[in-house]
């Protein structure tokens, strides 16, 4: 099947607030009323990727918020069976399977926060916390912006704001203390839950923009896995061989890109991407890129470390 993605609206005043795989805080955001504005929210059509620099080599990666977001606008009911239980941070020991795990849980609280789950989006909350410091990542972290986390945790688009925020927070603390593998697998953790929730809804929902986010992913791909192996993490060695197997089932997914020149709305300071992305990709494909997704992603949250 061959789908088309065109006319992407891109707001300049927009950051990707991206990969919530994130844990949910701040160290010193400048402003300081406890309500968060909206005007920082991501818009779902906006740039679906975050750019990271990692040891001066860039790398894309989409974002979980957007996928969520995506889902939401293709009419997907909200679905609590479908995350990693809170309850279950326990279980992870070692700091490998907490940093997977926190990139899923930091997701999976982007997810329930789309849905203003207000009551699981505390108990994501609690988790991530938790993990986070375990990790020493909390260590990034003010009080102030736990407190604006707290107060706003009802507040659908307040949290989805904070999520950008915790994320670009916690990400420069990790970069900064040289602990980049860690940064890697929470990246890691929250693609693998963002294809989960695309790879499902698409079962819930046979939408065409959900089937596209599924069959895009070779470039993504790509990058994780080349960003893992660049650090030395004997943990790591299977995850990376599932990844490389991931890889050669997209390998046999064809896209053809074709550029049209971008129109700009100066009055309204917003961009309209008028290229086309053509993707072709079986049912049969998708079914294995589904079977290999769930495989890696059921060992992650199921370990016992």
């Amino acid at each position: 099947m061959t789908m088309n993605l065109r006319n992407i609206k891109v707001n300049s005043k927009l950051v990707v607030l991206g990969l919530a795989t994130a844990v949910l805080y701040s160290c010193g955001d400048p402003k300081k009323e406890t309500e968060v504005t909206t005007d920082d929210l991501p818009d779902p059509d906006t740039a679906k990727t975050a750019v990271l620099n990692v040891g001066g080599e860039l790398f894309s990666v989409p974002s979980p918020i957007q996928t969520a977001m995506l889902i939401q606008k293709a009419g997907v009911a909200y679905e609590k069976a479908i995350l990693n239980p809170a309850n279950r941070m326990g279980n992870y020991s070692s700091d490998y399977h907490k940093a997977l795990n926190l990139g899923i849980y930091g997701a999976d609280l982007g997810y329930v926060s789309m849905y203003n789950q207000t009551q699981d989006a505390i108990g994501y909350l609690a988790s991530v916390k938790q993990l986070a410091d375990k990790l020493g990542v909390s260590a990034a972290f003010d009080q102030q912006t736990m407190e604006r986390i707290n107060k706003n945790i009802s507040n659908k688009d307040s949290m989805l704001v904070l999520v950008g925020i915790a994320y670009r927070a916690s990400d420069s603390y990790l970069k900064t203390n040289k602990r980049t593998e860690v940064s890697s697998l929470i990246l890691t953790g929250g693609w693998l839950e963002s294809m989960h929730f695309s790879i499902n809804a698409y079962a819930k929902k046979q939408s065409d923009d959900i089937k596209f986010r599924i069959a895009d992913q070779k470039q993504a791909l790509g990058s994780i896995i080349k960003l893992l192996n660049s650090h030395n993490m004997p943990e790591a060695t299977e995850l990376g061989k599932e990844l490389e197997e991931l890889a050669k089932i997209y390998e046999g997914i064809t896209s053809k890109y074709t550029f049209v020149e971008p129109t700009t709305d100066e009055a309204k300071k917003v961009t309209y991407i008028n290229s086309t992305t053509e993707v072709t990709i079986s049912k049969e494909q998708l079914e294995q890129i589904a079977a290999k997704v769930k495989a890696i992603r059921e060992k992650i949250v199921n370990a016992q470390s």
